[in-house]
């Protein structure tokens, strides 16, 4: 195929870059300005620095206009917050008094004020900050850092393209503010909102700005009538200003939908589509409202959420269609850059045949530019890269790693009973009850305790050599000693190790599993300056031996109350890695399961009573549009039973999930068959309790009453305050006590005394119980 060349050169972008830096400076930096090592100015003077690097980069690699705006200390719908003046009246008097300090504590709370409620920014493991909204919500114009990022990049010499949270994706995304009758729809509040974006549109375009970019991801999932009205009226109305900028209405993670006739027929000057995973519905869709005539189309070809390269000849096809049906076509990845690490080339310890099949952030701006090259001037001119992607595809399309003919005859020969238990819960918890001897409200943790320096060192010592393995294992113990002695001394009931030999919840399994490469620098951003290295999971899966026996044996041996076996299931397994895209997920997963199964069974061998599957990535990969809801369940609450239905009766199943929107999948918990599930609630208020109850579900349930994401240390009342909302709704005697989450991004002090506070609350509730049947 030899595409037509464009009218004008196709101009090369991305919609947002990582933030972080290459050796995670921003992460550094920030977090010593908590804990006042660094100063606010040296905070600004590396931020900037980072900026100024990520332009540069996008400029070296071809990217003929860069994104400002899309750079954050913390997180970008936290900025719109700010940028719109949504700020949660408990935390008006930091803001004033100190900007960055009171940006933080909506981010992290304080000792005396909550901070925002956190959850998944559409089906991807980033988290955002929620806005709190009501109907008494004042929206003011703050563009300040907006402004300033685009004119840094304009004085280094860059075309730039401000990038913004769209107005309808802000309200969408947005919750009723604590107090707020549940039934306010935040999206009520747009025509309030638009003059503040129209303020800081004519403020970019008055600071020299062509084009703004207003990212509208809220528009791929199912929208009512009620919400395509207020995008055409929001569009309508920012359209009509003439003191703005061009408008780029930019949509990513799936297909517009009915809400792409809506966007072409607003007057907006340019759209962008996601033309990855969701390309031939897109393709179709725009070909059926007859193209985008006089508007610029930015079309998004290069995955920006996986890690294999691109497929040249099938993008430049696409590229060649849309040719037809847009004035101007641009190349573009399908979303920001933020979902992926920044440069695979620094991977030295993987196998440079498979580091051919990847590309992350920078290899990306590189076959953006390569695909904007040959859709402009056509493909003669980049035969050579042509020749070696079709050399690429090939290598990994017939690579022994993709196929284990054992792990597929294995995975062929699952049956339906084989993802069942063998009885049914009535009969188990009955069992497990007289097993295990546990007192009304038991208290628990999720699994982690706090990683501490010490034991980063050890690491980093058993990694340069300065200590051996027998050294670094007495190191593990001990640490492994001391987590379960203040379990013991505090009175928490099922004990967990604390995982002091994990590096990670998905990456530590992954690197004792055949199929999955770990990755030494691939840092992806969770939320705020927690960073994570997804693995990449490349070939067939299966487990050579046990992983985690013998830690949790060891913990076994130490003391006599029950010590949970902790392991990571299936679903979250594939959805904090990046996946193979060469088969079903729901293939990848039941290979993953079984792995996992065979853990199960040893540790229930070796003696384990409790064994905990976590799955906190559940809903975060349920798909954006409802109809395709039921072939994921399907497969994903499948995968967990099969990962745990061969443990007898007495062994205690526990799954744990946290900070995602939990009444969207109560049906699918319930399928999960798990005779516990420990779910995040401080921070929402107990509310999934409630949601749990509207389903009847029958079975033992953990909501947090310690928001672990949060420096604070909660009273023994708060917890005890929460508890008393999770007995509306859930009777005691299937009412377990626990944190948010795990504690490995905590420190000791702030542990020590919360999970003091939230035995005390459990025994305060216990000895109420008792008064009031007396």
């Amino acid at each position: 195929m030899t595409a037509k060349p464009a009218a004008a050169a196709a101009r090369a972008t991305v919609y947002g870059y990582p933030r972080q830096g290459r050796n995670r400076e921003l992460k550094k930096a920030v977090e010593g300005y908590w804990k006042g090592r660094v100063t606010a100015d040296a905070l600004r003077r590396t931020a900037a620095g980072l900026r100024r690097s990520n332009w540069r980069q996008l400029a070296d690699a071809g990217i003929t206009e860069v994104p400002t705006g899309d750079f954050s200390y913390y997180d970008h719908v936290l900025d719109t917050s700010v940028m719109v003046g949504a700020v949660p009246g408990r935390h008006r008097a930091a803001v004033a008094e100190d900007a960055l300090d009171g940006y933080f504590a909506m981010a992290r709370g304080t000792q005396d004020v909550a901070p925002l409620e956190m959850t998944k920014w559409f089906d991807t493991n980033y988290h955002y900050l929620v806005p709190e909204l009501g109907p008494d919500t004042v929206f003011t114009a703050d563009s300040t850092k907006q402004v300033a990022e685009l004119k840094e990049a304009l004085a280094l010499g860059h075309t730039a393209r401000p990038v913004l949270v769209g107005p309808l994706t802000y309200l969408l995304l947005a919750k009723p503010a604590p107090g707020v009758a549940a039934g306010f729809r935040p999206i009520t509040l747009l025509d309030r909102l638009l003059p503040v974006y129209a303020r800081v549109l004519a403020d970019l375009r008055a600071a020299g700005a062509e084009w703004v970019q207003l990212d509208e991801p809220a528009l791929v999932q199912d929208r009512t009538p009620a919400d395509l009205d207020a995008a055409a009226r929001a569009y309508r109305e920012l359209g009509a200003a003439t003191d703005r900028p061009k408008l780029l209405v930019a949509s990513y993670f799936g297909r517009l939908g009915s809400a792409l006739r809506v966007l072409a027929a607003a007057p907006v000057e340019g759209l962008a589509l996601d033309f990855t995973d969701a390309g031939a519905a897109n393709l179709a869709d725009l070909a059926a409202v007859g193209g985008l005539p006089g508007k610029r189309l930015v079309a998004g070809v290069v995955n920006g959420r996986n890690i294999w390269i691109n497929d040249y000849r099938k993008s430049l096809a696409t590229l060649g269609t849309l040719l037809g049906l847009a004035d101007r076509v641009d190349v573009a990845a399908s979303c920001s850059l933020l979902h992926v690490p920044l440069d695979a080339a620094a991977e030295r310890d993987i196998d440079p045949q498979i580091r051919r099949w990847l590309a992350v952030a920078r290899q990306k701006t590189t076959e953006i530019t390569t695909l904007a090259r040959g859709l402009a001037q056509g493909t003669g001119t980049i035969a050579a890269e042509l020749a070696a992607n079709r050399a690429d595809l090939a290598s990994r399309a017939g690579s022994a790693l993709t196929h284990d003919p054992a792990v597929r005859a294995r995975t062929a020969a699952i049956g339906e009973a084989d993802a069942r238990r063998a009885q049914p819960y009535a009969r188990r918890t009955a069992a497990q009850r007289a097993h295990l001897g546990l007192p009304l409200l038991p208290t628990t943790t999720i699994g982690s305790f706090p990683q501490t320096d010490e034991l980063r060192l050890a690491r980093a010592d058993l990694r340069a050599g300065r200590i051996d393995t027998a050294g670094y294992e007495e190191r593990i113990k001990d640490e492994i000693r001391e987590v379960l002695s203040f379990q013991e001394k505090a009175g928490i009931d099922v004990l967990v190790h604390g995982e002091p030999e994990r590096n990670d919840m998905v990456q530590y399994f992954a690197e004792q599993l055949t199929g999955y490469v770990a990755t030494r620098y691939g840092w992806v951003q969770s939320y705020g300056t927690r960073y994570v290295r997804p693995p990449v999971l490349a070939g067939d899966v299966s487990r050579p031996e046990p992983m985690t026996v013998r830690w949790t044996s060891y913990a076994q041996s130490q003391t006599a109350k029950p010590v949970k076996g902790m392991l990571t299931g299936p679903v979250t397994m594939l959805a904090w890695s990046f996946v193979r895209d060469d088969q079903p997920l729901g293939d990848t997963a039941r290979q993953v399961a079984l792995a996992l199964r065979d853990e199960v069974g040893d540790l229930e061998a070796a003696g384990t009573s409790v064994i905990q599957v976590d799955e906190p990535a559940l809903r975060e990969t349920l798909p954006l549009r409802a109809a395709d809801h039921a072939e994921y369940l399907d497969w994903a609450t499948e995968s967990f039973r099969l990962t745990t239905s061969g443990v007898r009766p007495d062994t205690q199943i526990h799954t744990h999930m946290c900070y995602a929107e939990f009444g969207d999948i109560v049906r699918a918990i319930d399928d999960l068959d798990a005779d516990v599930i420990s779910l995040e609630a401080a921070r929402s208020h107990m509310r999934v309790a409630d949601e749990l109850a509207g389903h009847g579900y029958p079975r033992e349930a953990g909501p947090g009453v310690w928001d672990i994401h949060s420096p604070r240390v909660p009273g023994a009342e708060e917890a005890a305050a929460l508890l008393r909302k999770g007995l509306a709704a859930i009777p005691a005697e299937r009412l377990w006590v626990n944190p948010d989450c795990g504690l490995k991004t905590r420190g000791w002090p702030e542990t020590r005394a919360s999970l003091e506070n939230l035995v005390a609350a459990a025994r305060r509730i216990r000895a109420d119980l008792a008064t009031e049947e007396s």
